[in-house]
């Protein structure tokens, strides 16, 4: 595939590298359904306890294109009903991610973004670009962990205060809620040909 293309369509001339730390192609632990899950480099939050503060430096991870990562994407995108943000700080990186967020909403696949920021700052466009992927986004899990206000209740959020914000009609309040007898959480460790190991989703403490 030719850089910059997919599909055949030209992407944005200019448009800066999206960093990447983890993308893992199909995963059930990170939103509703199997999802194609990407972790953004880079997050100036920095919440007290966070579980990936590995991923705070934004001069680490990977330079990938939109194009590129959407050519990942295609690879599995019938096995998957829709694309998740996370990090590190997607929205540190939205003008880059507009793009890609843009061609999964295009191939029909749903778009979920957890941000410590607030949806009212995003709305009012800071981190710059926030308005624009913000457009392209059907469930945002918005505001900053806080290891004092562990998660009970709910699948996905790290804390009790991060709220669900249900964008258009994809979603409905309480795709969330974890029901009685239902497992609590979602968490997936896979084994590298390396030795080592990778996990995803959020363990019950």
């Amino acid at each position: 595939m030719e850089r910059g293309a997919v599909g055949g369509a030209v992407e944005w001339p200019g448009m800066p590298s999206i960093r990447v730390a983890a993308v893992v192609d199909v995963t059930e632990a990170e939103g509703p359904g199997a999802r194609f899950a990407v972790w953004l480099q880079g997050c100036a939050i920095r919440c007290p306890a966070c579980c990936n503060p590995h991923m705070f430096d934004p001069a680490a991870g990977i330079p990938v294109d939109a194009g590129d990562l959407l050519a990942r994407l295609d690879r599995v995108r019938d096995q998957v009903e829709g694309v998740t943000l996370l990090g590190g700080e997607p929205f540190e990186q939205a003008a880059a991610l507009v793009p890609f967020a843009l061609g999964a909403r295009e191939r029909g696949l749903s778009i979920v973004a957890f941000t410590g920021h607030l949806v009212e700052d995003l709305r009012s466009g800071w981190p710059p670009g926030s308005r624009e992927l913000l457009a392209h986004v059907d469930l945002l899990v918005d505001g900053p962990f806080r290891a004092d206000l562990p998660e009970r209740t709910r699948r996905w959020s790290g804390s009790a205060n991060q709220r669900f914000h249900f964008l258009t009609g994809r979603y409905s309040p309480g795709v969330e809620t974890i029901a009685s007898g239902e497992v609590d959480r979602t968490v997936e460790l896979r084994f590298r040909l390396d030795g080592t190991m990778e996990r995803s989703g959020w363990p019950e403490d």
